[in-house]
């Protein structure tokens, strides 16, 4: 008799098993690009501000995601920020987040977990001074120049131990550049802790490379270095500036520089109104003219240019210089030739003017 060949019953049942199998997959596929979808294809749809504080919850950011229409689903993003978790991708930062519009569930999370939070600029000029500074942060609206100030008196020697001992605010120290920080950092401390920052990184390692063979200290170098900074126009000047500068003080000579008498007296003199005698015999202890040596403490912030031009100074005899109206000086050797230049230059300005 002939047998007739029978399927097993396994081989009967695993083809719709298979089938089963894949229509889920897909079923769940089309489900989950679903939830994680942009919430809205508007063109004209606006970003979206959050803020994150710290401690949030997975779970509570995802609400306020969702609420706000960022999200489809705080389920899709409690499930995807567990598995980046898992990925070792972190978790959400803290902050606030400017999210675009119409942006897939990732793209919203991979923001949030890399901390991209909206940053703010601010700019810091070289041979400003805190009170320039103070009165910058207030007329862009961040805080008040009185905020500043005072902030500026805080010696933040605990996280900044090379700072000089005995300073009474941080002129001079707080490095100018241009910054771009989180927006929920723009504070006066933070601010100040930023600059010096900055300061610590850039123009420290400069000083600290050649301190064992400099005869001025932190603060001096600082000091004097800010007198070049607000002395020089051109920065191809600096060195030569510097040179004077030192060579007077090797000699014995006073510094007798303009700026220190500004700062000292809180004025600023123009080509139309320079200083008068009078205002240059004023006692104040930055008056360079009327005080022999480095000023008690710099008179600005000097750039990283005026700072390396003080540690390599120009070897020069010259001890005098006076401004031209384009940005360059006319130096000299002795005092009747600075007299004279002086004078060559104020007919110059006065012919000009008729």
């Amino acid at each position: 008799m002939k047998r007739v060949k029978t399927t097993p019953k396994w081989l009967l049942i695993s083809a719709p098993l298979g089938l089963l199998t894949a229509i889920g997959a897909a079923i769940g596929v089309f489900w989950w690009n679903g939830i994680t979808a942009p919430p809205t294809s508007d063109p004209n749809a606006k970003s979206i501000s959050i803020q994150i504080k710290s401690g949030s919850s997975a779970q509570a950011i995802g609400q306020e995601l969702e609420t706000k229409g960022v999200i489809k689903s705080q389920l899709a993003w409690k499930l995807w920020t567990s598995w980046q978790a898992r990925q070792g991708k972190g978790s959400p930062q803290k902050g606030t987040y400017e999210i675009a519009p119409n942006q897939p569930l990732a793209v919203v999370a991979a923001q949030i977990l890399e901390g991209k939070v909206v940053q703010s600029g601010f700019t810091i000029r070289e041979g400003w001074n805190i009170k320039q500074m103070g009165e910058y942060f207030e007329q862009k609206g961040l805080f008040k120049s009185a905020d500043f100030i005072a902030a500026s008196k805080e010696i933040p020697r605990d996280k900044f131990p090379w700072l000089p001992a005995g300073i009474p605010h941080l002129e001079g120290f707080l490095f100018p550049e241009t910054y771009q920080v989180p927006s929920d950092t723009i504070t006066p401390t933070g601010v100040v802790t930023q600059m010096l920052a900055q300061f610590e990184q850039v123009a420290l390692p400069a000083y600290q490379q050649v301190a064992a063979t400099q005869k001025l200290s932190l603060l001096e170098w600082v000091s004097l270095a800010s007198i070049v900074e607000k002395e020089a126009v051109i920065a191809s000047e600096r060195p030569k500036i510097a040179g004077v500068f030192t060579t007077r003080l090797a000699k014995n000579m006073r510094l007798e520089s303009d700026p220190t008498v500004e700062y000292g007296l809180g004025i600023k003199q123009t080509a139309d109104k320079p200083l008068t005698f009078k205002q240059v015999a004023q006692p104040n202890p930055y008056n360079t003219y009327r005080n022999a040596g480095i000023p008690p403490g710099p008179i600005a912030s000097p750039g990283i240019g005026s700072l390396k031009a003080l540690l390599n100074p120009e070897s020069t005899d010259l001890l005098f210089f006076v401004a031209r109206y384009d940005g360059t000086h006319v130096f000299s050797k002795t005092l009747s030739e600075h007299v004279a230049a002086t004078q060559a230059i104020r007919r110059q300005r006065q012919s000009g003017k008729k």
